[in-house]
């Protein structure tokens, strides 16, 4: 039997009514053309699609369909939203460009930030408070007259804590600083509105939310429009911004999953966070379990727990009929301890011995329950063979 998915946050499984939109995009007799084809039936008919597909998008999260740029995923709506806006400074001249980011963002951000110190931008990583939160204050005071972009992510994707991006936007605008917000986890899990967050730019994911993986967007708003330097070059798709063939079966895709999602949103948030705080009220009883990141202000199934003097490579070895991480997907294969637990000040034993457990749509009560008995009996044993 495959062991019980608890990995949610690290991605999901395709929706079955999702696969099968996508499904009717893949042979001759369904929506197999090239969108920019516009000769023919073919291509008329996958536009449409593609077309639909971006407005079950822009419903989802408030926004005009002519503000959706389909990207390959959210690595690279966030790899084109911040090199786009510091090349374009650079490219303008004038003076040093400085951007604002954290500690805690997506290796995505991270890199992407890196990446552009070496071109001569200079970038502050801010540490979160003791929540495992980026507040508002402490973009404020790291805002300088050169700064071009504040990038902030919306939900941190290994402890599941929520920042108020739009507490952060009030900010940043204020001194008349673009935002982006990377919102890979937060779309289709919590209420995402680019019109009341005030954002600028928004990177989105469709595997996050039952969608296809290699599909993902960048929001960027019409109005006073954030100017943004293509990254791929060929063709002029996307309003120039893009380039490249649309893929209508995974467009398709992700717009039925947003669909999907929009629908369900309020009562599937609240049934996470009714099994979210029944897996922390079972888990109580055991000493040395600390939940990592501010309690409430989280997304409603994730929960990153750092389990005292047990190493969390044995703790998941030791639980084979559960699927879940020590941290990142994006980062496994890295033997460092997390960055996002470091950021929050733990120590390397702490952060070692992390485990992220993410609870999504197919997740049972009973696999819930199920996995609180297992810890329950893995944790006193490893302890004392540890002893």
């Amino acid at each position: 039997m495959k062991p019980v998915y608890l990995d949610y946050l690290s991605t999901t499984p395709v929706d079955p009514l999702v696969a099968e939109a996508m499904a009717e995009c893949l042979t001759l007799e369904g929506t197999f053309g090239n969108p920019a084809s516009r000769s023919h039936r073919y291509g008329w008919e996958a536009e449409m699609a593609v077309e639909a597909g971006r407005g079950q998008l822009a419903e989802l999260i408030g926004a005009d369909v002519r503000e959706i740029v389909f990207t390959s995923g959210a690595t690279e709506a966030d790899n084109l939203a911040i090199k786009g806006v510091a090349e374009e400074a650079l490219r303008k001249g004038g003076g040093p460009v400085h951007m604002v980011t954290s500690a805690m963002e997506h290796k995505a951000v991270l890199d992407s930030c890196q990446a552009l110190e070496a071109q001569g931008v200079a970038v502050t990583y801010l540490k979160p408070d003791d929540r495992g939160l980026i507040t508002a204050a402490a973009v404020g005071e790291a805002l300088q007259p050169e700064t071009c972009l504040v990038s902030i992510m919306h939900a941190n994707n290994e402890i599941g804590t929520v920042n108020d991006v739009a507490a952060i936007a009030r900010v940043a605008h204020e001194a008349g600083v673009p935002v982006h917000v990377d919102a890979a986890q937060s779309v289709g899990k919590i209420p995402v509105d680019v019109r009341a967050l005030d954002i600028d730019l928004l990177s989105i994911s469709a595997h996050k939310f039952y969608g296809p993986k290699g599909m993902g967007a960048l929001y960027q708003r019409r109005r006073n429009k954030t100017p943004l330097r293509a990254q791929i070059h060929g063709g002029g798709h996307e309003r120039g911004l893009r380039s490249g063939t649309l893929a209508t079966h995974q467009i398709v895709g992700m717009g039925r999953a947003a669909e999907i999602a929009g629908a369900a949103l309020e009562t599937e948030a609240a049934r996470l966070t009714a099994q979210r705080l029944r897996l922390l009220a079972a888990l109580d009883d055991i000493p040395g379990l600390y939940l990592n990141g501010d309690p409430q202000q989280r997304l409603p199934g994730a929960l990153n727990l750092s389990v005292a003097d047990v190493e969390g490579e044995a703790l998941l070895l030791s639980l084979p009929e559960f699927a879940l991480s020590t941290g990142s997907a994006c980062t496994s294969a890295s033997l460092e301890p997390s960055h996002v637990l470091r950021a929050l000040g733990l120590d390397d034993a702490l952060a070692h011995s992390s485990l992220r457990i993410s609870l999504g749509r197919f997740t049972t009560d009973a696999e819930v329950d199920l996995f609180s008995e297992r810890l329950h009996e893995v944790i006193p044993r490893l302890r004392k063979d540890a002893a």
